[in-house]
This record gives structure tokens, sequence and C-alpha cells, in this order.
């Protein structure tokens, strides 16, 4: 494995540190910066709104561009607006550089994960992706509750420090173990924006925007529900986040390996049953044992989205991807945004700490609506009726796109025997390996 891929992956984990810790952090931030918690929470939507802006703009500014350059300026501006974080004096400063330290993000995995694939033989691109986005993966099983944790005893801003100083060993070891690539052929701005003439992209990226908001009113304020609600001491809490990152991985490989096989009957699924298990929630968080089962069923369900929706907004722009791929990462993150936003406004309501998950329910079955809407519609295609249930039997034609078990998250995350996550550009099919294997077909 080239010492390179560790680089990147550095960089991945300092990333999903960033936009996961700050949900655990919130009480601390809240209280430091005289702020309520639903106001905290704006600093969750700020990240995501930079992630919106910066991944197509910087993705449009980098075409041409040698792809090392790219990662190490992307690298570097994400550990410089961390710093911004760790200083900022007050409420609103916090809010700019959060917004500031979300705009490389996209951008950054769209590169990184075709740049990982150069750097090794064509049959082995998909671990290489894979390995670079295990980053995220461990984030949210280590980086994130270990965050938490040293936030509470040595406050929010040691945390942001910490991650500078993570961001910025990742940006120089890019810088010397990255080799030089070569510069990406691009297809012209104008091309990629041909593929938002799809309806069904939109119909897509809509499904991501709605229904993935649903995990992000939830998890925005699981901190303060564990502990007013479920009874939990403030330094457990950092074991149930641990438990989140479990069920994400778990649901992340499942996720791929369903849509693999049946593409829109699992995106309708997943969000059906992510409804439904944010609606229990807010019974079940009333004791400490049973909000520890349905957190992992939680982050299982909310990633077990994540999979499918990437394949499908991949396939509905398969002539032109690249643009699409940094859309749907500011889709997720749009979610992200408007999920904390609402839930924010149900604990401001005076609807309780459990409010939130209730919220979360409605938007993840508005995503199921929308995506019904699609599929049927699709159905109603010439030529869909071959489409057995709209498994992930379209002609893909985007790096494999109905081979994408374990593909990564919200966020990018990627499991262990998967690949790449939103913003991730497409690859070239090695000769002779079919898309249907799902085997070594990056997403």
């Amino acid at each position: 494995m080239p010492l390179a891929l560790v680089a990147l992956a550095v960089t991945a984990f300092a990333i999903g540190t960033t936009e996961f810790a700050a949900m655990g952090l919130l009480p601390q931030v809240a209280d430091n910066l005289h702020v309520s918690i639903p106001q905290a929470g704006w600093l969750i939507s700020a990240y995501a709104i930079g992630v919106v802006i910066g991944a197509p703009l910087l993705t449009a500014l980098a075409a041409g561009r040698p792809r090392k350059a790219v990662l190490v300026a992307l690298a570097g501006l994400f550990a410089a607006g961390n710093l911004l974080c760790a200083v900022a004096p007050d409420f609103w400063s916090l809010a700019v550089a959060r917004l500031i330290t979300g705009l490389p993000h996209g951008a950054f995995f769209g590169a990184g994960a075709v740049a990982a694939a150069e750097l090794v033989a064509p049959h082995r691109r998909a671990r290489a992706v894979a390995v670079m986005f295990s980053g995220l993966t461990v984030a949210n099983i280590v980086g994130v509750p270990a965050a938490t944790l040293l936030g509470q005893h040595l406050g929010w801003r040691a945390t942001m420090l910490v991650v500078v100083a993570i961001a910025a060993a990742g940006t120089v070891a890019i810088a010397r173990l990255v080799p030089e690539l070569p510069s990406p052929a691009q297809s012209g701005l104008r091309h990629e924006l041909s593929a938002f003439r799809s309806g069904q992209l939109w119909l897509a990226l809509a499904t991501v925007v709605f229904g993935c908001g649903g995990f992000f009113a939830c998890y925005s304020y699981i901190t303060p529900l564990l502990t007013e609600v479920s009874g939990y001491a403030t330094g457990s809490v950092t074991l149930v986040l641990a438990l989140f990152g479990v069920g994400m991985t778990i649901g992340n490989v499942l996720g791929g390996f369903a849509a693999d096989r049946a593409l829109r009957p699992t995106v309708c699924a997943a969000f059906l049953l992510s409804a439904a298990t944010l609606a229990l929630f807010a019974v079940t968080a009333h004791a400490a044992w049973s909000a520890a089962v349905t957190v992992v069923l939680i982050g299982l369900f909310g990633f077990a989205i994540v999979p499918a929706v990437q394949t499908l907004v991949l396939q509905k722009a398969r002539s032109a991807p690249t643009l699409a791929s940094a859309t749907v990462q500011g889709a997720f993150n749009l979610a992200n945004a408007q999920g904390a936003y609402f839930g924010g406004l149900a604990l401001d309501a005076g609807l309780g700490w459990t409010s939130p998950t209730l919220v979360g329910s409605g938007l993840a079955a508005s995503g199921a609506a929308i995506a019904l809407v699609a599929w049927a519609a699709d159905r109603r295609r010439p030529g869909a009726a071959g489409d057995p249930g709209g498994a992930g039997h379209e002609p893909t034609g985007v790096a494999g796109a109905a081979g994408v078990a374990g593909v990564a998250g919200v966020t990018g995350v990627a499991g262990v025997t998967g690949v790449a996550g939103p913003g991730t550009a497409p690859l070239p099919e090695p000769a002779g390996r079919a898309d249907h294997t799902g085997a070594g077909a990056p997403a």
C-alpha cells in the first residue's frame, strides 16, 4: 500500500472529526460563547453550507490544474479554517470560520479519490480508494468520541487545535508522499452542466436534501438528548457516539450490498426504516439501554441510505458525472444544515429534547415519498419496463455505479470493503471487469 494513501487518509480523518465532533461539543460551545444550544447548532449548518458552496465552486476552479497541488491547497485551506475556529473570539466569528472550513470538503474528496486510484494498478483501485475513505470511518468510531471527550475536559478550542495539528500533518504528508499526478482531462463546464437537464437527477438530489436531513436533525442534538432524557453522564456520551459510528459503518456496508442488487427498493426501504427508527427514539430515549440500541439502529439505517442515493445520482448523471459528484456532496451537507435547523426550531418552540427525533422522522419520510415518486416516474420511461423493481440494472457507465458495496456516506464515509463517497469523481473501469461485480469498480 503506497504511503501516499495514508497521507490522504490522515486528512480524511481530520475532516470527518471536524464535521461530526461539533455535534458532541454543542453544550460546551454554547456555554463558552453564551448562546443557546439551538443557536450553537447553527455552527453545524454553517459548515454544511460551506460544503454546499465549496464543492462545485472549488471543483470548477481546480479544473485542469495538477491534482497534487490541488490536494495540498485544499488540505491547507481546511487546516487554516480550523485554526480560525480555534481562535474565534465570538459566536459569529466562529460561524464564519466554520463556513470557511467546510469549503474544501467536497472538492478534496473528489480529487483525493481519483488520486488514490491513480496511485495503484487498475485491479487495486477500489481498495486504494477505500483506504483513503477509511479515515472517515475511523473518525466516526474513534475521532469523534475522542474529540468530544477532549472538549469536555479541556474545552472545545483544545479539540479544534488538535484537529489543526492533524490536518497540518496530513497536508505536509500529501506534499511529501503523493507523487506528481497528471492534470485531469476536462470535458468542459458546459458539458458537465448538461447533466442537470435530467429531472430524475433533480429528484435524486431532492431525496438526499430532504430525506437525509432526518438523520442530522437527530444527530445534531444527540448529546443533550442523551444527558437530559436518557440519563447518561456527560463522560459516557462518548461511548454512545462510538456506537453511532459502529452503526454508521455497518449500515454503509449493508446499504451498498443491498443497493448493488436492488437500487430503488433499497432507497425507499432505507428511508422508511430510518423514519420509523427516529420516531421510535422519542420513546426509547427515556431509558439508557434502549437509547443505546436505538442509536445503533439510527446510525445503521441513516447510513444504509447513503450508498444507494450516491449510486442513484451517479446513474442519472452518467454522461457528465464530475460536477454532479461534487453537487451530491453539497446535497448531503445541505441535508445536514436543514436537519440541524429544523431540529433547533423544535427545541426553540419548547417541544422538548426528543422533538428533533420526530422532526427527523418526518424528514426521512419525505425522502421516502420523493423516492417513490421518482421510482414511479422512472418506470414510466420508455425501456424502463425491463428494469426489475428498479434494481441496480440500469446501464451504469459511471465507474461501476451498480457495484458500490460499502460506498461512502454523508460525509463520504467508506467501509473497509467499499469505495468512494459523495464527491468522488468516476474512474475508468479496468478492461475485462464487469460493472455488476462490485469488486473493483470505484463509484
